[in-house]
Formats: structure tokens, sequence, C-alpha cells
């Protein structure tokens, strides 16, 4: 079995007389690509919002890595190797996408006033660095877009840009919303695969929102769904797909 390396217990989050949660307790497997599916108003922004400290939980507590980080500002959690994405791409669109990946690599003595004066130290991280966005870029089959200014990449493009910066970053879980959202067919599922890759050769874990449940769900391990601010059903797609809750809440019977 594998061991987790993120969990909520009964969270619980409202706005005003609304309540978006209502008590969520879920569980990310190391390692694994699990995604949280529900209709609009279901609670699943809610969720990775609090997850990523972008909201602060009324009640109940979030884990990473075995540390609770309820509460904790967004670039903390960053810093612990959860990374977060969101539904419209944000790069550097000035830079190229080497630059936009070279601006994520973590504690470069260069970008400090006293280290930049010590050329011969910063000088080896910078082609270590430069060297690991090449084999990132290769993994996200953008190797050969290195110097193309990132606003020229398609929307997927940009997706998986945002991707290598997590990876530079040293990132352990990529958290993204609507990784297929406005991308062609085609170029989700090469997305998808990248993330298949990327989890079997770096042990890197996803968890997503997605709503394109036709070309996410044979890429994914374990899935959640919400509705009205509850997990309603879990588990492989296949069973979670014909829950009787889960067809409701689509369907509305």
């Amino acid at each position: 079995m594998r061991s987790k390396i993120l969990w909520t217990s009964n969270v619980t989050k409202s706005f005003g007389g609304v309540r978006a949660l209502k008590g969520v307790s879920i569980r990310v497997d190391e390692g694994s690509i699990t995604m949280m599916i529900g209709p609009n108003g279901s609670g699943k922004s809610t969720l990775i919002n609090v997850i990523s400290g972008i909201y602060k939980p009324d009640d109940g507590k979030v884990f990473f890595n075995g540390r609770e980080i309820t509460g904790l500002k967004p670039h903390e959690i960053f810093k612990l190797g959860l990374a977060r994405t969101f539904q419209i791409p944000q790069p550097f669109t000035k830079l190229t996408v080497l630059e936009n990946l070279l601006v994520a690599y973590p504690n470069n003595p260069g970008e400090r006033f006293f280290g930049a004066l010590r050329r011969g130290r910063w000088m080896k991280v910078e082609e270590e660095a430069v060297e690991k966005a090449f084999k990132i870029l290769k993994l996200l089959k953008l190797d050969h877009l290195w110097d193309q200014q990132s606003y020229k990449l398609s929307g997927g493009q940009m997706k998986l840009l945002e991707v290598g910066r997590a990876l530079m970053s040293d990132a352990r879980l990529i958290m993204m919303d609507e990784p297929a959202a406005g991308v062609n067919p085609v170029l989700a599922h090469e997305i998808f695969k990248r993330f298949r890759e990327l989890k079997d050769r770096l042990g890197v874990t996803f968890f997503l929102v997605e709503h394109r449940l036709e070309i996410a769900l044979r890429y994914t391990d374990y899935v959640y769904a919400m509705a009205n601010g509850l997990v309603v059903a879990e588990g492989v797609p296949e069973r979670v797909m014909v829950n009787p809750q889960v067809v409701e809440a689509y369907l509305g019977g």
C-alpha cells in the first residue's frame, strides 16, 4: 500500500451563510494521480484553495508529507514541496521558456547581494540549474522551444511549462486546477501522458481538479467526487462513475 503524502481531516469552510465545505476528508497517495470531480459549486475549488493556503479553514486540518500545514501561507506551503497551478496559466510572458524554469530554481546564491559577488560559486549553481531545466524540458517535450518567449506557446504548452516550474522547485506534489481546460483533445491527451511519465519516472504526485472526464479518467489512479460541499464517492474511476450519487450530482437523476 502506498504511503499518503497529502490528507485533510473534516475540513469545513463557509462564506457568509453558504457552507462550501462540510467536513471534507481526503487522502492522496504518494506517486499517484488523484482527481477531484464534481459539478460547478460542489466545493472542489474551495478545497484546493484551503489546501494551498489561499483560504484558512473554519475547522479541520490539512497535512502534507507528515506535517500539519493548516493555515500556512501559500509561499510557505510551496517551499515545503506542494506546488499549485491555476486554470489560466501565468507564465512570465517576456521571458523565454528556459528562463521561466530558471526563475523557479531554489536557493541560487547569485540572487543574493553578497552571493552575487562570489562569481565562482554562483556560476557553478547556474550551470547546474540550466542542466536541470533542460532535463525537465526534455521530459515535457518542450526542449525544442527553450529559447521561445513563453507568450508564443499554446495553451497546453503553457500548462506543461507551469509543471516544469514546479519541478524546478523540487515539488513533490503538483496540484492543478483543470489542466485540460481550453486545450484541444489531442494535446489534452498528451498532457496527461506527460503526467503519467513524470509520475512513473520521477515519483511526482498529482492532485487534479478536472471537468473533462472523457479524457482525464483513463489516466487517473483514484477519484474523489464532490457534491454540495461533501465527498459523495471515492475509489477507482470505473467504480466512482457508476455510483448513483455521482450520477445524480451530474445528471440530476
